[in-house]
């Protein structure tokens, strides 16, 4: 049984192509493993709350000096932490927005940024405590960013993603983008495919 972290950052509720994308995979995934047990968690509807100073010194303070108040402020990092422990893959829904991620997806990775609970410092630098687990990034751009596209070094999308998924230890992290989706559906209809493909190929892999 594999245990699967939903988070969809798009705040499109009703026609989100990123969303699409994250059900489509559920429903590949799921066919191949029917006891599947998944955690959804709708940032882009609920985004967490952006960091306050407040916030952070609680993020610095020793767990046995936290005041009631701190432990408040901490409450969603933590929960949103523990859903990352606990998850065998993690599934991002991650539209692109102004040529980077949503601010809801910036927030989420700030609350999950902690030292001595997702990251450590070492005499060799930073080092992530989130190893192991498999990470997809299933987004929708409204133009086409991929790898011939002309204007594919205005995508600071899979950059930050994956610079920042990496300092958290996550370092096996697939990007698959519904591309020029303003355009046409034929992006959408090659990333539905190329998910159906990932998912194959995972459970290929695992039988071998």
């Amino acid at each position: 049984m594999t245990h699967l972290l939903t988070l969809s950052s798009s705040p499109n509720r009703n026609a989100s192509n990123s969303n699409k994308l994250i059900e489509t995979f559920v429903a590949h995934w799921s066919a191949q493993d029917p006891d599947l047990k998944r955690t959804h968690r709708d940032i882009g509807v609920n985004p967490p709350a952006h960091l306050d100073g407040d916030t952070i010194n609680a993020f610095y303070t020793a767990t046995d000096e936290l005041t009631d108040e701190q432990r408040q402020l901490l409450a969603y990092s933590d929960q949103a932490i523990a859903e990352l422990q606990s998850a065998d893959v993690i599934v991002i829904g991650a539209p692109m927005h102004n040529f980077g991620i949503p601010s809801a997806l910036k927030a989420w990775i700030d609350q999950v940024a902690r030292v001595g609970k997702t990251f450590k410092y070492t005499d060799h630098g930073p080092v992530g405590l989130l190893s192991h687990k498999q990470v997809i990034v299933l987004g929708a751009r409204g133009g086409n960013y991929g790898e011939t596209s002309a204007i594919r070094s205005m995508d600071h999308q899979t950059p930050y993603l994956k610079t920042a998924l990496g300092f958290l230890g996550l370092s096996d992290v697939t990007f698959i983008y519904g591309e020029a989706v303003a355009k046409n559906q034929d992006g959408m209809d090659a990333a539905q495919v190329t998910i159906g493909d990932v998912v194959a190929a995972n459970f290929a892999s695992e039988a071998a």
